[in-house]
């Protein structure tokens, strides 16, 4: 079995944390935050340069325009707008990208944006035609979201991802950050759930039932508390488990276009 492992990154100012850093020699692609809901230039393009150096993927962590709730708070935006929001941002990042020589191979919407798309028909549509128009670029989603629906419909690479430190609704979705138990915080029952999910392709929701979930991509979030203990767990017992370890898109490092 082959696995990527991704975390959000870029999430500071002023350019890489020490966290991000770490986090960079453990994950295979790296969610870089754009600057909607959190980042800088500096950030993003120190976020890309360390990625580039060790062989890590880049996406672009598109978010709604909501620096003060960390782009946690539903927008009801008018679709073109959106769209023009996740265009900006994917060409922010690309334009940073290529001055490393860097390539930004998929997009992975942020927070309230990322739930939105599962089911909200109108903003997916809109954030796939933007990732359309932006070229050869996957997008990374919810398993059986409307987003991955559309974003097949186009002809784009949608991917799957699963989260190894969020918990899960009996339906498949994640559970709202405002319930309690939401996000998991101890490193060896987080790497326990990930290896059984690497052996069965489902988690334990919250009510007991088991749910399957079709993914290639596994997030641990940078932005927890012991992150990078965490995201060491999951890639130490995932290899002990004869998983291996790749992004699910290319590198892209040592491109000359700011496009794909």
């Amino acid at each position: 079995m082959l696995l990527d492992l991704n975390a959000d990154l870029g999430e500071g100012a002023d350019g890489l944390s020490a966290s991000d850093a770490a986090l960079l020699g453990v994950v295979t692609s790296a969610n870089v935050a754009c600057g909607f809901h959190a980042g800088d230039a500096a950030t993003m393009l120190a976020t890309c340069r360390a990625a580039s150096e060790r062989g890590v993927a880049v996406g672009a962590h598109v978010s709604y325009r909501d620096r003060a709730n960390f782009g946690r708070t539903f927008l009801d935006l008018d679709p073109s707008t959106l769209a023009d929001d996740v265009t900006e941002q994917l060409t922010t990042l690309a334009e940073l990208a290529g001055r490393v020589g860097v390539r930004v191979t998929y997009v992975k919407p942020h927070g309230a944006l990322y739930n939105a798309i599962a089911h909200h028909e109108e903003q997916a549509a809109a954030v796939v035609r933007a990732v359309a128009a932006f070229g050869r670029i996957a997008l990374l989603g919810l398993p059986a979201s409307f987003a991955l629906r559309l974003a097949d419909a186009a002809g784009l690479e949608s991917v799957g991802e699963a989260f190894a430190d969020r918990a899960y609704s009996p339906d498949g979705t994640l559970v709202p950050r405002s319930e309690p138990g939401a996000v998991l915080h101890d490193a060896d029952a987080i790497a326990a759930r990930v290896v059984r999910f690497a052996r069965t392709g489902t988690f334990t929701a919250v009510d007991g039932s088991e749910i399957a979930v079709p993914a290639r991509s596994l997030c641990v979030h940078g932005d927890t508390p012991d992150a990078v203990a965490i995201a060491r767990a999951v890639r130490r017992a995932l290899l002990d488990e004869g998983v291996g370890l790749a992004p699910f898109a290319p590198t892209g490092v040592n491109s000359t276009s700011v496009y794909p």
